[in-house]
């Protein structure tokens, strides 16, 4: 049986196992972050989790996590994370960039403050973390896990600067990848398409669509898509898109981009 290894200076790793890795993980109280921290839990990871509702962020976390409760666009809170973690573990392997929320107001009526907003959360402060984590990581040999979305793949005029931010997200991802992959710092980024969240109940703006409303019955579970990160994780993924049938929807979009925005105008006016 071949066993695949993460590059790793304090200790070989087989592929499939956490157990003892320093984890940093945001937006980790509901959602995919809560389904994140139960993955990583079973996989025996040490846990340091950040969102801004306290006792939810209690209820994910287990007796042997570190929880830090505040806003991730903080710099003061970004910094406690690090500080933390290395405090209790003297290491850190993988950041999840997992925090974000959307919003539904249109490209022609997004406040403008809401923009910026969106783009603190989504972007500048994962981008944020991220330089801050990267010495540990170089010393771990460690990841970045930044999740982005299929709206970073795909601009849905729905999510209009939702899907500006995670575009950005993807971008950097890339960029970060390029960089560090020579200094034993793997960087991959999360596409999930539609997940049985409340992500909707949390975004700003209007209602949706209706045909969006009722397309949630086709979303992945909040656990499916963790299982699916967490295997990125272990196996070192360049990219992870959940459910795997999005691929056909970002390389349709790739190839056939003027048939994907009329099916997407479509959706946008019912």
């Amino acid at each position: 049986m071949l066993l695949l290894r993460f590059s790793d200076p304090n200790g070989s790793l087989e592929m499939g196992s956490l157990k003892g890795k320093a984890v940093i993980v945001t937006g980790a109280s509901e959602g995919i972050g809560a389904s994140l921290v139960a993955a990583l839990q079973k996989r025996g990871a040490h846990l340091c989790l950040t969102a801004r509702n306290e006792a939810r962020l209690s209820a994910a976390a287990g007796p042997g996590d570190v929880i830090v409760p505040g806003d991730i666009t903080a710099d003061s809170v970004r910094s406690a994370l690090i500080a933390k973690t290395v405090e209790r573990w003297g290491k850190i392997d993988i950041l999840i960039n997992n925090a974000g929320r959307g919003s539904y107001y249109t490209a022609t009526t997004t406040p403008l403050e809401e923009a910026r907003a969106l783009f603190e959360l989504n972007f500048f402060a994962p981008f944020a973390l991220s330089q801050l984590v990267i010495p540990w990581l170089r010393k771990t040999g460690g990841m970045v896990v930044n999740v982005s979305s299929i709206a970073g793949q795909i601009s849905l005029p729905w999510l209009p600067v939702y899907s500006a931010s995670k575009f950005a997200l993807a971008a950097i991802t890339s960029a970060q990848r390029t960089e560090l992959r020579r200094e034993g710092v793997h960087v991959m980024g999360v596409f999930p398409g539609y997940v049985n969240t409340d992500f909707q109940a949390h975004a700003a703006g209007p209602r949706p669509p209706q045909r969006v409303i009722q397309g949630k019955r086709f979303a992945v579970s909040a656990e499916d898509c963790a299982e699916a990160i967490v295997h990125g994780i272990t196996h070192r993924r360049r990219s992870v898109v959940t459910p795997r049938s999005g691929w056909l929807l970002v390389w349709a979009n790739r190839f056939f981009p003027s048939f994907v925005e009329s099916q997407l105008e479509r959706a946008l006016h019912g």
